[in-house]
């Protein structure tokens, strides 16, 4: 094999000498698996037995074993390769016992396997068939691994037994699991010591072994050297100084640094480190400060590079127009919860929302201008004859749409029960007549009303006071403080919660804030105080939501979300 350049392994040698960039692969736990199976497909084969070994700095630090009742026969060639028998099996437990203990011995380690497909196949199948969350482990093939440390001479093929040949390991393969994975444990660890002067030293390095960075990248990591391995904000920035691309991570470095040692596999996101010259940071004393600073500054900067962006323009709200005659329409240009429906979820949600709200309240549909008193000769639309509308189009004041429009305006600003009513029923009647998809659009319709509701009612409330929390997070506390939605300033402690308190307290007051408060913004921070165990320490102004306010029919909202999130999973799905 032909090594790097003189001037990549000085590169090289420098990362490594960072033992705080991620985990280093010698402090790496790694659980190599191997199964024995009925067949080839996990959809119509069973797994006959499993066998794991946990290493750790390249020594052995457990082992699992176990023969699996597949419910099933084995087929006779099964038999003759594996020399598992019907026999063996009969006192074996099923694979839903079996589950349980593998997945506690797996726990959050690197999983590794010869052909990783098959085996992670079979285990994924087997933890949706029985109920199991599969754990979404970091995966490395040792076939893939051994594509990049072995040449085509030593290795021909890159089957298990010949890859044993190559590195002499102590045990044969014979096609049992437990040996097998032992076998392919010591390959790895071989492997391993190879591919490290490749720059593949950390545990973030492995998935660089599926995609292997460009050279035009790669080299570029030394962009990493001088960030601290911090919590905070990153800013990639180009030739001529402009922000690219701006992200948020736990740990700087490591963050940074993986984005030229990984595979990373958006095009964008390529073609943004190829521009690439410089990394700024940002320190941050808590995971929220963090997510606001990047919130703040895609606002600001808008980097061509971020998909997700807090332009408002890109925000959807629902509101009635200003005419004497109101219609309902998708705003864009709202800069607060205040007279609009909103921030909906999307351009689609506002659209169902303003649907569902004409059918219940009949708010007109037309788009035209009307009006104060009708012209001469003007005529109604058929939805006037189907009493679906009051025509003030051709009745003007007398047609009696102020009740409309101010029936609209409750059900946007305070209370939507009138609508939710009205839907109910007509969900109610299309289920009889076994119009289940309309149905469907119905309740998805008033859903996207009540959820809007819901969000401007929050962001309202929240706009109108100032407030001090804390949350415990790890061994620690993250202490926050808020004035008209906005963060004003953030600590992490071990103790002394209250005088942190104190101190940001003192943010809270009279501002002057000449900037308006983000939409994103407003949610990060809503979403950060509602979230389970965040304490308020101090509350000037009024921090409520109406009685009769929208949240009473959050179990639409709950029920849409489900079946979203439901949907996925009956089509086959897997997590990702």
């Amino acid at each position: 094999m032909t090594g790097p350049s003189s001037t990549v392994e000085q590169l090289l040698h420098q990362q490594r000498s960072f033992e705080d960039v991620g985990e280093p692969l010698h402090r790496t736990t790694f659980v190599v698996v191997d199964l024995e199976t009925t067949g080839t497909s996990p959809t119509t084969a069973r797994i006959t037995e499993i066998g794991a070994v946990k290493t750790r700095g390249g020594e052995v630090v457990g082992e699992f074993q176990t023969l699996v009742d597949p419910g099933m026969p084995i087929p006779p060639m099964i038999v003759a390769l594996t020399g598992i028998t019907d026999a063996m099996l009969v006192a074996a437990p099923r694979i839903e016992a079996v589950l349980p203990a593998f997945l506690e011995f797996l726990g959050d380690a690197v999983l590794v396997a010869h052909n990783a497909p098959f085996d992670t196949g079979f285990l994924r199948a087997a933890c949706k068939e029985h109920g199991y969350r599969w754990p979404g482990n970091q995966v490395v093939d040792t076939v893939t691994l051994a594509r990049r440390a072995t040449t085509k001479e030593e290795a021909p093929n890159k089957k298990l037994s010949t890859l044993a040949r190559v590195f002499g390991t102590t045990v044969e393969p014979n096609h049992r699991a437990l040996e097998d994975a032992r076998a392919t444990s010591e390959i790895l660890h071989r492997m391993l010591e190879r591919i490290a002067a490749f720059g593949i030293t950390h545990r973030e390095d492995l998935d660089a072994l599926r995609n292997p960075m460009p050279e035009s990248i790669r080299k570029k990591s030394a962009m990493a050297e001088g960030v601290p391995p911090k919590p905070g904000v990153y800013i990639f920035r180009g030739p001529r100084g402009e922000r690219l691309y701006v992200g948020t991570s736990k740990n700087l470095r490591s963050r940074v640094k993986s984005y030229f040692t990984t595979a990373e596999q958006r095009r964008s996101i390529r073609d943004m480190l190829e521009l690439a010259v410089g990394v700024d940071t940002i320190v941050c004393a808590t995971e929220l400060e963090a997510n606001v600073r990047e919130v703040r500054l895609i606002a600001q900067y808008k980097p061509r590079y971020n998909r997700r962006s807090a332009r408002p323009e890109r925000t959807a709200w629902v509101r009635l127009t200003d005419e004497r005659y109101p219609r309902l329409v998708v705003s864009r240009a709202v800069s607060g919860p205040e007279g609009a429906l909103g921030p909906m979820r999307s351009g689609g949600d506002a659209r169902l929302a303003i649907e569902v709200l004409q059918g219940a309240l009949g708010v007109r549909t037309c788009t035209t201008r009307l009006p104060i008193v009708p012209r001469a000769g003007a005529r109604a639309c058929l939805l006037k004859d189907l009493g679906a509308c009051a025509a003030p189009c051709v009745r003007g004041a007398e047609s009696g749409y102020d009740a409309t429009a101010d029936g609209a305006r409750t059900a946007l600003h305070r209370d939507p029960t009138a609508v939710v009513e009205s839907v109910a029923r007509q969900i109610s009647e299309r289920a009889e007549a076994l119009d289940y998809e309309r149905a469907a659009e119905l309740r998805d319709g008033v859903s996207a009303v009540i959820d809007g509701a819901m969000r401007a009612q929050r962001l309202a409330a929240l706009a109108r006071c100032a407030i001090v929390a804390v949350r415990r997070v790890g061994d620690g506390w993250d202490v926050a403080a808020f004035h008209g939605g906005a963060l004003v300033g953030s600590e992490r402690v071990k103790d002394g919660v209250w005088d942190a308190a104190d101190r940001l307290h003192t943010l809270t007051g009279d501002l002057g804030m000449d900037r308006e408060v983000l939409i994103e913004e407003r949610e990060l921070v809503s979403r950060w105080i509602e979230t389970p165990g965040t304490r308020l320490l101090y509350v000037d102004g009024e921090w409520s939501n109406p009685v009769a306010g929208a949240g009473r029919h959050a179990r639409w909202v709950e029920a849409r979300l489900a079946d979203r999130t439901a949907r996925p999973l009956t089509r086959g799905r897997e997590d990702h």
